[in-house]
């Protein structure tokens, strides 16, 4: 949008385009190795303790002989896309101009494949830097049915991975996701509903509403990404699609009578399905 090689000057571009110079002269930085360090930890800490808010998180960190602010802690959550999963006023990252769905899986006993679908994301560490994984999961069988590793939170990526699973699994009753922004955006929501699919989104804080990706996460952080050092987003990519391929075949799960997720999948759709 903003061509430096142009005649007309970056400030007579800027106030054209109707942008803040601000924009256009700003540079990223980097995050820094502390960060990075403090940001892993914190991770690890969320995975084990879910509840702890930034105030919780610094009293934890300084008994590890780890300082820092609670402000700054704070910052770093929400660039991992970390909350507390506990009732608390206005914390929800949702955009405050997007449709929020009700919950719809209360007391819904889900015994079929392709019953209900799964979305979140969470954030994957690397030897320099971070990624975020987004994963469709099915409820019932466990069965991870697409992802994708990106470098942003955007609904793009939501809409490039439930679009996946559309055409290789067919279409699920009901898609429950948290109130993110790249699940609550337009270009999200309108993928799912004109497929003739409900959408059901999580309550503020209520952990139990989304508890089989969570499981998932744990899982992927404990098996496979805390004991490696992703040197580049390629090598992220490549090990969890791996990864993944492994959990989905190979991986046994005592809540689905010790079978892989893709063996129970295929077990519990239902044979009219299989058929078309």
């Amino acid at each position: 949008m903003i061509d430096r090689e142009h005649p007309l000057s970056l400030v007579r571009q800027a106030r054209l385009l109707e942008i803040s110079r601000g924009a256009v002269y700003y540079q990223p930085r980097p995050t820094s190795e502390v960060d990075l360090a403090l940001m892993r930890r914190i991770d690890e800490l969320h995975l084990e303790h879910p509840f702890m808010g930034a105030r919780m998180m610094r009293r934890q960190l300084q008994r590890q002989g780890i300082h820092a602010g609670r402000r700054h802690l704070s910052t770093l959550m929400d660039r991992m896309g970390i909350q507390a999963l506990c009732p608390q006023p206005g914390t929800s990252k949702r955009h405050p101009q997007h449709k929020i769905y009700p919950y719809l899986l209360r007391k819904v006993a889900i015994r079929r494949a392709n019953q209900v679908w799964a979305l979140d994301t969470t954030y994957i560490p690397m030897a320099r830097g971070f990624v975020y994984l987004t994963a469709v999961v099915d409820v019932a069988s466990r069965m991870v049915l697409a992802h994708k590793v990106a470098i942003t939170l955007e609904a793009c990526h939501a809409r490039e991975i439930i679009e996946q699973a559309f055409a290789r699994y067919g279409l699920p009753q009901i898609v429950n996701t948290d109130q993110g922004s790249q699940f609550t955006a337009d270009e999200f929501t309108n993928a799912v509903l004109s497929r003739g699919c409900k959408l059901s989104m999580d309550g503020k804080g209520a952990w139990r509403d989304n508890v089989f990706v969570e499981r998932l996460w744990r899982s992927v952080k404990y098996e496979r990404v805390y004991l490696r050092a992703y040197a580049a987003v390629s090598e992220a990519r490549s090990d969890m699609a791996q990864y993944i391929d492994w959990y989905n075949r190979e991986r046994v799960h005592s809540s689905i009578e010790d079978r892989p997720p893709e063996q129970a999948y295929w077990e519990l759709l239902p044979k009219m399905a299989q058929a078309a």
